[in-house]
């Protein structure tokens, strides 16, 4: 058998297998370096499926949330993960980002900048480049709809007031909530900020649509404006 022969989950001894373990203890009792294992399949001759996994993970300090930022070349880098491999786990991770956003929409009703953080948290939170979103909310503070406005780089975006309120218009918008992310981390609003939301805030006077609050969405963390008392 050569170096680099598979080395498949079925051919284990029947206490490493982990989609066995999944089924006879159920999947809490697996760790994250077996969950992975059950994705990849396999490992190499010298080296478990698990084994790494574990390998993979103990290079990103066994953080799963850095774990999931992974692109397809890092992945591929990795001695023992072909792009297939890698593909099925890009797939696995945005499925699992997909249902985070899924249940942050659960959430209409906005009660506070918490609920706004959650909702966009996984939509823009580990984002490299920065976007422009608009929450468009009824006179209840429910969510009517969200949209992206701009996608910028990573330095910034571009901001189009008339879209903003042609859109606020068309869904009978009486609020709105303004987020962009922060791909640096810094949770301050620049000037270019502050500038936009007042500018956005002036032009919704006018109309009769309030502007609500401005958040800065990071990983972990937010600003809001309306917290701060700048709006």
């Amino acid at each position: 058998m050569s170096e680099n022969a598979s080395f498949p989950i079925r051919s284990w001894s029947e206490d490493d297998k982990p989609r066995e373990k999944l089924m006879n203890k159920g999947k809490a009792a697996l760790s994250d370096a077996e969950l992975i294992a059950i994705l990849i399949g396999s490992g190499s001759r010298n080296e478990t499926a698990v084994d790494l996994s574990k390998r993979m993970l103990s290079s990103v300090e066994n953080n799963l949330n850095t774990f999931g930022k992974l692109s397809l070349s890092q992945l591929i880098a990795f001695k023992g993960i072909g792009e297939a491999k890698a593909i099925s786990l890009l797939a696995a991770m945005e499925l699992g980002r997909r249902r985070r956003a899924e249940e942050a929409v659960v959430c209409l009703k906005i009660r506070s900048s918490q609920s706004i953080f959650e909702m966009m948290q996984p939509l823009i939170g580990e984002l490299f480049h920065e976007e422009f979103w608009i929450i468009f909310l009824n006179n209840s503070n429910k969510v009517i709809s969200k949209s992206q406005l701009s996608k910028g780089g990573i330095t910034g975006t571009l901001v189009d007031v008339r879209l903003v309120y042609k859109t606020a218009i068309e869904v009978s918008a009486v609020g709105i909530i303004l987020c962009h992310n922060h791909p640096s981390g810094a949770l301050q609003p620049s000037e270019a900020d502050k500038q936009i939301t007042q500018k956005l805030k002036l032009a919704g006077e006018s109309l009769d649509i309030k502007v609500l609050d401005h958040l800065i969405i990071t990983e972990t963390n937010y600003f809001s404006f309306s917290d701060a008392g700048i709006l």
